[in-house]
């Protein structure tokens, strides 16, 4: 009797339905990438001084340029070159003293002015942008600067514990209804983090978006593999991650347009509301459904999959729904991660290659900000060489496999990591292009690692019917053999 494969064989594997799933799925993996990294445009941090109202009006009164007032009243850097005193630090002197003159008023109170007293910033900062940011409005600088950090792993620790309940909620009630309520949550606590009244409430509604924005990117990533056929997985695949890749290219420019960072969480917010159109677009996945035993919706989902294709509607569609209601329906659970010792070797060197890639991807992103050019610019060529890294893997991964490309790839980017170690900030160029091999090689990885992921598991730890998964039962059958 035929499986799934055997009746997209016929009703087309890659056909004209596909193609458009496809194109409509790929732009939530696109409104994924602001999420992950938009903290890059969200928490800039632009040059800064302490905030001083007494040698401002000083300033204004003696008729000082912007330069002659940095000069006059804000100190240097540190003797190795740290600019912390100058950013954190101001002196402490009472700017309002009549002895104080226009011309180098310091000069009076001291013979060099690195003998006077430094104290806190106690009116904040002045920072010198056009724009601004969380911390520009949060005053996340100096002693909070640690607040920035945190507010990147409220998102990252909501992705980790979205993963663990975003597979069970997709396999229990449906990929779609999974993507639908997702995305819809997700949009809500985008749009309630562009008008959070304050830090707190920024951390919570962020620490939420990340629970449940990797829960719709992760359903588009199923639903696409699940509607092709067996040829075209990997493709769509590493297509789909590339949608990512546009995404940030489109990000860099909004972030441009947009210089402030209310406004810009608002643009990549809104339009995701569109994505509640999916319940008319996209269909559930016929795999899943047939997990349910819901024949009925398989047959008709399959006989429209054939008529947008130019196929006929097949006679053994109804065989199919038969074959599936006398076979034993599994209760996968994520025990089934650890449940051979094949199976437990590859899902701690899997959890390794997640952790390290995660950490790269996200820490080059971020050191490309902090290089000192133009923050848009280096983060566009960053991105831009994501898409030869998704080409390279189309070219490789039929011909090497998935071990040989991914060890290597692995180790570009360890190898541009250690090198940027001593490579001095003057040297700017230098530093974005070793970044940009480095970002190259772990986007690899990356891409690689979900592959690995989908092909080697059975299903919930991936969802199918455990002869629709042969990679498994390859590995069941090699380790009953003794290998």
């Amino acid at each position: 009797m035929p499986t799934v494969d055997d009746i997209l064989e016929q009703v087309g594997e890659f056909g004209w339905f596909q193609k458009q799933a496809f194109l409509t799925l790929c732009l939530l993996s696109a409104a994924f990438a602001p999420v992950y990294v938009g903290i890059v445009f969200l928490a800039f941090t632009p040059d800064h001084r302490c905030l001083s109202p007494g040698a401002a009006e000083l300033g204004r009164r003696c008729g000082w340029s912007a330069a002659e007032e940095l000069n006059y009243t804000v100190p240097g850097p540190g003797p190795t070159g740290d600019a912390f005193p100058r950013q954190c630090r101001s002196y402490a002197v009472d700017w309002n003293q009549s002895a104080l003159g226009c011309v180098d008023p310091l000069a009076g109170l001291a013979a060099n002015r690195s003998h006077l007293p430094l104290g806190p910033c106690l009116h904040g900062w002045a920072y010198d942008t056009p724009g601004s940011s969380i911390v520009t409005e949060f005053n996340l600088v100096c002693d909070n600067s640690w607040k920035v950090d945190l507010f990147q792993s409220c998102v990252n620790l909501g992705f980790f514990l979205g993963s663990l309940g975003v597979g069970y909620i997709a396999d229990r009630f449906g990929r779609k209804l999974c993507l639908l309520a997702t995305s819809l949550t997700s949009a809500v606590l985008g749009v309630l983090t562009a008008v959070a009244p304050n830090y707190t409430s920024l951390l919570l509604f962020r620490l939420l978006q990340g629970l449940v924005s990797k829960g719709s990117w992760t359903s588009g990533y199923v639903l696409i593999t699940e509607f092709v056929g067996m040829g075209y997985r990997r493709m769509v695949a590493i297509l789909y991650q590339m949608a990512f890749t546009v995404g940030l290219v489109v990000l860099s420019g909004v972030a441009y347009a947009i210089p402030h960072w209310r406004w810009l969480q608002l643009a990549i917010s809104l339009p995701t509301f569109l994505f509640l159109l999916y319940y008319w677009c996209v269909p559930e996945s016929p795999r899943w459904l047939l997990s349910q035993k819901r024949n009925a919706q398989v047959m008709k989902i399959m006989g429209h999959i054939a008529q947008k294709n130019g196929k006929s509607p097949l006679a053994d569609l109804k065989m199919l729904s038969l074959e599936e209601d006398v076979t034993e329906k599994l209760s996968p659970s994520f025990v089934d991660l650890f449940r051979t010792p094949q199976l437990r070797k590859h899902t701690f060197i899997l959890m390794y290659l997640w952790f390290t890639s995660s950490v790269l991807y996200q820490g080059l992103i971020m050191h490309v900000g902090a290089t000192g050019g133009n923050l848009y610019l280096d983060f566009l060529y960053s991105a831009l060489v994501e898409f030869p890294a998704a080409f390279i893997i189309l070219a490789t991964i039929d011909r090497f496999g998935l071990i040989r490309p991914l060890a290597t790839s692995n180790l570009v980017a360890g190898t541009a990591c250690f090198i940027m170690i001593f490579i001095s900030h003057d040297l700017h160029w230098l530093n974005i292009t070793v970044a940009c091999v480095g970002r190259m090689g772990i986007t690899i990885v990356f891409q690689m690692v979900c592959l690995v992921n989908a092909e080697l598991y059975p299903t919930f730890v991936r969802i199918a019917k455990p002869k629709e998964n042969m990679i498994y039962l390859q590995i069941q059958t090699s380790e009953r053999a003794g290998t």
